[in-house]
C-alpha cells in the first residue's frame, strides 16, 4: 500500500528539486566562465607574442648592427612562451635601446637552420649573442624576470652570463624530435652544459 503525498510533501520535494537545479546551474555557469577566461587569456597571450614578434629586430639586422642580441625561439601554441610574454614585453621595453630582441617562430620552416644550429628541442629557448653575432650562452624554458634581467645586464657589460644552466618549464618540439633531419650531429643534444661550444653555433 503506497502512502499518498500530502500537499506539504509535494511542496517540500519541489523546493529540494529547485535547489538542486540551481546548484547545477551555478556549477555549469562557473565552469563556463572559467573556460571563457582561460580561452581569452590564451588568445591575449598569443596576440602579445604576435605583437612582440612583429616589433622584434630582424635576424639579419641584429647580426650586423653591432649590438648584443637576445634571440628567442617560440611558437604561439607554446604555453610556456605565453606565460612569459608579459614579462618579456616589459624587459624588451626596458632594454630595447641596448639589446636586439629577435623572435623566431619554430613553426616557420625558414628558421629550421637556426633551430638546428642552436639545437632547439624545447621552447622557449633563448640564445645570447655578443655584438659580433656569436652565441655565448643559452637558457631553456620559463625564466623569472629577475634572471632575464641579470643575464641581459651581463650581456650588455660583456660579462659571463650568470644564469646559463637554468632549465624552466618548456614545450617540446615533437616534430623535430620525431623526424630529425639528416645531419652529422644530433640536433636534440644540448650537451653537458648549455654554454659550451657555442662560439660558432656549430
Amino acid at each position: 500500500m503506497t502512502q499518498e503525498l500530502t500537499p506539504a510533501d509535494i511542496e517540500q520535494t519541489a523546493k529540494v528539486a529547485k535547489r538542486v537545479r540551481n546548484v547545477v546551474i551555478a556549477i555549469v555557469a562557473i565552469a563556463l566562465a572559467a573556460a571563457l577566461f582561460l580561452g581569452f587569456q590564451t588568445e591575449t597571450d598569443t596576440a602579445t607574442l604576435d605583437a612582440q614578434a612583429s616589433e622584434s629586430t630582424p635576424l639579419e639586422v641584429a647580426l650586423s648592427n653591432g649590438k648584443p642580441t637576445f634571440l628567442e625561439f617560440y611558437a604561439n601554441w607554446c604555453t610556456s612562451c605565453q606565460t612569459m610574454a608579459k614579462d618579456l614585453n616589459e624587459v624588451k621595453n626596458e632594454y630595447s635601446d641596448r639589446v636586439n630582441f629577435v623572435m623566431l617562430n619554430v613553426d616557420n620552416s625558414k628558421w629550421l637552420p637556426e633551430v638546428l644550429r642552436y639545437r632547439v628541442d624545447g621552447i622557449p629557448h633563448f640564445v645570447f649573442l655578443n655584438p659580433e653575432g656569436n652565441a655565448i650562452a643559452q637558457t631553456i624554458g620559463e625564466q623569472p624576470m629577475s634572471v632575464i634581467q641579470a643575464n641581459l645586464d651581463a650581456l650588455i657589460a660583456n660579462n659571463p652570463i650568470p644564469y646559463t644552466n637554468n632549465f624552466g618549464q618548456v614545450s617540446r618540439l615533437e616534430a623535430i624530435m620525431n623526424n630529425p633531419p639528416q645531419t652529422s650531429d644530433d640536433p636534440r643534444s644540448h650537451g653537458a652544459s648549455v654554454n659550451k661550444g657555442l662560439g660558432t653555433g656549430n
